[in-house]
């Protein structure tokens, strides 16, 4: 299992020391969002890149905002190294993967909970990385959503019938009960308090990675 820890749950006035704790990352995880799409706002490229400068975890750049396109280079150019946009933004999905892979960077879609499995169908070649959000996006510390554990479940056998070569993510509301349940279904987790909470964040972060297909409870 691969561990990316979501930034927007740690402490911005010691940034640096914050992602050092959390070293044992696979990747780091940055919550993007816009106001628009999402009714909060965090952050833009100007903090990616600082991350990027502390840090030679990867970045995925998960893009909560109405118009990734518009944002592909300004992303790229801060350091990222997946961009994840949402399939129900007002981007031209083919447009924007395309982009992103233009940049040298590898492009994933993320899926709400709400929004079903068939929209992402026409991409499943084209992208690297499937994000499935577990609580509807834009609220930090949102309880995990147990509905959407047949969607991953389907999404993992497409994949593995088909042959798709994307990693399957998922976010939102993930903590030591709940990655037991997607674990079965995902390649990495994103968990934002259950790591930044504790004071052994190396530790939870070995947690999570020990988990596999096993883990199912």
């Amino acid at each position: 299992m691969k561990v990316s820890p979501s930034i927007l749950a740690c402490d911005f006035t010691k940034l640096k020391e914050e992602i050092m704790s959390v070293s044992n990352a696979d990747f780091l995880h940055l919550d993007v969002m816009d106001g628009i799409f999402v009714p909060n706002i965090t952050f833009g490229p100007v903090i990616v890149d600082s991350i990027n400068r502390l840090t030679q975890i990867q970045l995925e750049s998960h893009l909560m905002i109405i118009d990734a396109y518009k944002y592909v280079d300004a992303f790229a150019d801060a350091g990222s190294d997946f961009i994840v946009f949402h399939v129900e933004s007002r981007s031209d999905i083919i447009k924007t993967i395309k982009k992103i892979k233009s940049r040298g960077i590898k492009a994933g879609l993320a899926l709400n909970p709400d929004t079903p499995l068939r929209s992402l169908l026409p991409y499943f070649e084209s992208i690297d990385l499937v994000l499935v959000m577990t609580v509807n996006p834009g609220f930090y510390g949102q309880k995990f959503m147990p509905q959407v554990l047949p969607k991953l479940e389907k999404l993992k056998e497409i994949k593995e019938t088909k042959k798709y070569n994307f990693l399957i993510e998922v976010d939102g509301g993930i903590d030591a009960e709940t990655a037991k349940l997607v674990a079965p279904y995902v390649d990495i987790i994103a968990s934002g308090a259950f790591i930044f909470s504790s004071q052994n964040r190396i530790d939870r972060i070995d947690y999570l990675k020990k988990l596999s297909s096993k883990s199912i409870i």
